[in-house]
């Protein structure tokens, strides 16, 4: 019954009439079964499009039923959720001072109001981190417990506001250039939609996305969340507070995962000997690694190697890989890694007619113990001829 009120919903039925039509069905209902049949006509052929367009006349039938979440100040959920509170602050800052600019004469249009308008934006380009974290830690997680969907639209709508929000400074930065009236009327189309979508979608996630994500993820992954989300950083304007009773989520001994028979288990995942040496050999780059003692350990296979390495090299003292006359600078980085002095060292050479970056870089553990150096060489060539931007929507075969 749920699913069919959502499909009439789709073909026109007023907001009004569905919660009259369908007021049985709505008692009780959770954000999860939302979730579920919104996610159920996506895979029965409505397009996510569709389904992102009429959130909002699901959200306006939903909220009145929906139950406001409980949520624990220890819990990321609540992180967001301040973060959305002076985001929607910000939000209303900006409409005020941009209904004074449409207000004003060009005369009265001065360089402090435009540092007023572009402070408000950056304020709100700032979120990025906000939605990096859901983007790479939440949504991830949900989509572990089969909540696909919702997440998708939520990035969906996430790339909206990100567009809308460079737009509305691009337009703060060309005001000088821009006939003023013209300004004022793009200005405020521009801000008024930036307001539309980002309350909404704000709505969505609290009354939503937040609710469904509490009664779905598990107190293990939520400690497991925490880590990502201070791996990932904070906004400038996260109350810190905030922050300082997340970290608080941590357990003191996290429970280390065994790898599965056959893999090696990473800080960030599980990787066969066959992958590892698969994906270090496709890298476009030579490397070559020497250990705390500078005998060369290991190097990779690239395809179309800049310089000749052979398996009698392993084993063998680095200096002893370098002319005489450039071993006493060999020493001196190594040295300058050794002590911590130095991380990294590069240059870039010509040879036959190409450009080659060489690179050394110091290999620590995480108590920043030498463990030896990293060479890495590139044929720079193609790179430095790059010009412009190409997307990944304009890649064809």
């Amino acid at each position: 019954m749920l699913k069919e009120m959502i499909k009439q919903l789709h073909a026109g039925l007023k907001p009004q009439d569905a919660k009259e039509r369908f007021k049985q069905v709505l008692e009780g209902i959770s954000p999860l079964e939302i979730a579920k049949v919104e996610q159920e006509l996506v895979e029965e052929g409505i397009p996510r499009e569709e389904v992102q367009r009429l959130c909002e006349v699901h959200l306006e039938v939903f909220k009145e039923r929906l139950e406001k979440p409980n949520v624990d100040e220890h819990n990321p959920i609540n992180v967001l959720m301040e973060e959305h509170k002076i985001l929607l602050q910000l939000l209303g800052k900006l409409k005020d001072v941009v209904d004074d600019v449409r207000k004003e004469g060009e005369a009265e249009f001065s360089n402090l109001r435009i540092t007023e308008l572009g402070g408000l934006v950056k304020s709100l380009l700032d979120a990025e981190r906000h939605y990096l974290r859901e983007e790479n830690v939440l949504f991830p997680i949900l989509e572990k417990h089969g909540i696909t969907e919702p997440p998708a639209i939520m990035w969906m709508e996430h790339d909206r506001i990100r567009s809308e929000k460079k737009r509305l400074q691009n337009l703060i930065e060309k005001c000088k250039v821009m006939e003023f009236h013209e300004f004022q009327k793009q200005l405020g189309e521009s801000a008024q939609y930036l307001a539309k979508v980002l309350e909404s979608h704000i709505s969505k996630e609290n009354d939503i996305l937040f609710p469904m994500a509490l009664r779905v993820v598990t107190e293990q992954e939520w400690e497991k969340a925490v880590v990502e989300f201070d791996e990932i950083g904070y906004c400038s304007f996260t109350p810190k507070d905030a922050i300082l009773k997340l970290s608080k989520k941590v357990s003191e001994k996290p429970e280390i995962e065994r790898a599965p028979e056959g893999l090696i288990r990473f800080e960030t995942g599980t990787l066969s000997k066959d992958e590892l040496e698969a994906i270090i050999n496709a890298l476009p780059v030579d490397i070559t690694f020497v250990d705390e003692k500078d005998a060369v350990r290991y190097f990779n296979k690239a395809e179309g190697r800049i310089f000749v390495r052979t398996k009698s090299v392993i084993g063998r003292k680095v200096q002893q890989c370098h002319p005489q006359k450039s071993v006493h600078v060999v020493n001196r980085i190594l040295d300058s890694f050794r002590t911590g002095k130095r991380n990294v060292a590069e240059f870039w050479i010509q040879t036959g007619g190409r450009l080659v970056h060489i690179r050394y870089f110091a290999v620590r553990d995480k108590a920043g113990k030498y463990l030896g150096t990293i060479e890495v060489t590139q044929d720079i060539t193609e790179i430095k001829k790059i010009e412009g931007e190409r997307r990944l929507l304009d890649w064809e075969e």
